[in-house]
């Protein structure tokens, strides 16, 4: 009988994480016919009671499995080794928001058993804000664009892996993995199935400003060239302006000196001008530094703190 393995990340989700683990056994107990099963939450050093009600769980079941992470690592290093962890023919990923719907399990390892290595979940239409989902389409069609991996739009990372491609993660030794790029990247034979996805059941999203940039500048610097690009364009425009604005003043000064003096205050805007542009070409640049200075480091997904349920 084939193992599936379910892998749920989670971060001060005490709202949840009872619930979901009672959908995800009760999901799983319609398919026990056909597949044996495990659950892997992975807790990112939550500050609620996730842990304490997680320990509970794995005491029930014992095909409950749980990792507590001794610090928060990051919304990519957390489930990327979670996803390293599982001992299944094949591993799906689930929030542990309920907004990747349950009922999908069953279509994701119908086309696993048709013989697709990878199925992801692609989000069509979601009950979230629709501000949001607009940028997160106009961000997508942007990466796509600028990349030379074709990316998936709108996958966030909820679908089927098959034990293969997980060996594969395992191998990858990334320090910095982003997951949607990687599967775009060296994903086998993927099957994209649409869905919609739901409002966050209970519970506040951990997701901010900064969470979310952190996300679109690893995207940009893991599969993209175009901040190094924008730095050399942009440095040449900006030198090739600057020798046509000195010549443009050197004629002008021979012609009347008296034109330059009474034009301090455009020439004053033209510096600050240029000095921001090279301020963010620089803080362009840095992000690639940042990105290959993580990876040179080559320090360890996670630290562990406690394994339940592991033999």
């Amino acid at each position: 009988m084939k193992k599936v393995s379910i892998m749920v990340p989670c971060y001060n989700e005490e709202e949840n994480v009872v619930p979901m683990s009672e959908a995800l056994v009760a999901q799983m107990e319609q398919l026990s016919d056909k597949y044996d099963y495990e659950i892997l939450f992975i807790d990112n050093c939550s500050q609620d009671s996730t842990r304490e009600l997680l320990r509970g769980i794995c005491a029930g079941n014992k095909k409950i499995r749980a990792i507590f992470n001794s610090k928060n690592f990051g919304q990519f290093n957390s489930p990327y080794h979670a996803i390293c962890q599982t001992t299944g023919d094949c591993t799906i990923t689930v929030c542990c928001d309920f907004q990747d719907p349950i009922d999908m399990i069953p279509k994701f390892l119908a086309e696993w058993e048709n013989g697709y290595k990878i199925v992801c979940g692609i989000k069509t239409t979601s009950k979230e804000s629709k501000i949001m989902y607009f940028l997160r389409s106009v961000y997508y069609k942007l990466i796509k664009k600028m990349s030379k991996v074709e990316q998936i739009e709108h996958f966030t990372g909820f679908g089927l892996y098959d034990k293969s491609f997980v060996e594969v993660l395992r191998n990858l030794k990334d320090p910095t993995p982003f997951i949607r790029g990687i599967v775009a990247e060296l994903g086998p034979k993927i099957k994209k199935i649409e869905y919609q996805q739901e409002k966050r059941r209970a519970g506040k999203t951990s997701n901010n400003f900064f969470s979310l940039y952190d996300a679109a500048m690893l995207s940009v610097t893991s599969y993209t060239k175009v901040g190094v690009r924008i730095a050399s364009f942009a440095g040449i425009l900006m030198s090739g302006l600057s020798a046509l604005g000195a010549l443009a003043c050197l004629i002008i000064e021979l012609i009347d000196p008296e034109i330059i003096t009474s034009g301090t205050l455009p020439i004053i805007c033209a510096i600050f001008f240029v000095a921001g542009m090279q301020m963010f070409v620089t803080g362009f640049i840095g992000e690639y530094i940042m990105s290959m200075n993580a990876r040179i480091m080559n320090r360890p997904l996670v630290i562990e703190e406690e394994r339940i349920n592991f033999d």
